[in-house]
C-alpha cells in the first residue's frame, strides 16, 4: 500500500499518511488537555509524520518545528514523569512577569531568524506566516514542557493561523485537524485553569 497516494473523501483529497498524522495529532492534544503523559508518545508519531508532509509542501519552517517538537516531546515526557524531592510530579503553574517578557521576546527573535532563513535559503511561498507560526510553536512547546498554563494561548493563536495555511496548501484534513486543535486548546486552557485554581 502506498501511504502517500491520494485518496478522496467526499470532495476533498488527502493521503493515508496525512490521515494517520491527523489521528495521532488529535489524540495527542486530547491527552494534553487531560494532563496525561500519553500526550508525548502520540505527539512524537504525529510530528515525525508532519516533518515529511510539510517538507513536501515546502513549508520548511513548519517541517523544522516538527523536528523540534520531537526533541521537546522527549524532554517533556521526562519532565512530566520525573519526581522531585517531595516525590511529586511537576504541577501546572503560571508564568511570572519575567518569563512572559522572555517568552514574548523569544517569539520575536525566532520570527526574524526563521523568516530570514526562509527568504534567503528556501523557496517558501509564505515565509512570514510560516515563520510566525513556527516561532510561536517553539515557545508554546517549551511552555508545555514546563506545564505553564499560558502555553494554551499560544497554541490557540498559532493553530488558528494553521487552519488557513493548511487549507491554502490543499491539506484540508490537516486544516480540519488544526480547527479541532483550536477547540481542544480552548477546552484545555479552561480545564487547566480549574486545576490551577484548586
Amino acid at each position: 500500500m502506498d501511504f502517500t497516494s491520494l485518496i478522496y473523501i467526499g470532495p476533498f483529497q488527502t493521503s493515508f499518511i496525512e490521515l494517520f498524522a491527523v489521528a495521532f495529532g488529535l489524540l495527542s492534544v486530547w491527552f494534553m488537555k487531560k494532563e496525561s503523559t500519553l500526550v508525548f508518545p502520540f505527539g512524537i508519531i504525529n510530528v515525525l509524520i508532519y516533518v515529511y508532509i510539510f517538507f513536501q509542501k515546502q513549508l520548511y519552517a513548519n517541517a523544522g518545528i516538527n523536528g523540534f517538537f520531537f526533541m521537546m516531546s522527549v524532554y517533556g515526557w521526562y519532565n512530566w514523569s520525573r519526581k522531585g524531592k517531595g516525590e511529586e510530579t511537576i504541577k501546572i503553574s503560571r508564568c511570572n512577569k519575567v518569563e512572559l517578557l522572555f517568552n514574548g521576546l523569544a517569539i520575536i527573535f525566532f520570527f526574524f531568524i526563521i523568516r530570514w532563513l526562509l527568504t534567503r535559503y528556501t523557496g517558501s511561498q509564505m515565509p512570514n506566516w510560516d515563520a510566525l507560526t513556527t516561532a510561536v510553536y517553539i515557545i508554546a512547546q517549551w511552555m508545555l514542557s514546563q506545564k505553564k498554563i499560558e502555553n494554551w494561548i499560544l497554541w490557540i493563536s498559532a493553530d488558528s493561523v494553521m487552519i488557513v495555511l493548511c487549507a491554502f496548501e490543499g491539506l484540508y484534513f490537516s486544516s480540519f485537524q488544526y480547527f479541532v486543535f483550536t477547540i481542544i486548546a480552548v477546552l484545555g486552557f479552561l480545564e487547566w485553569r480549574i486545576k490551577l485554581l484548586k
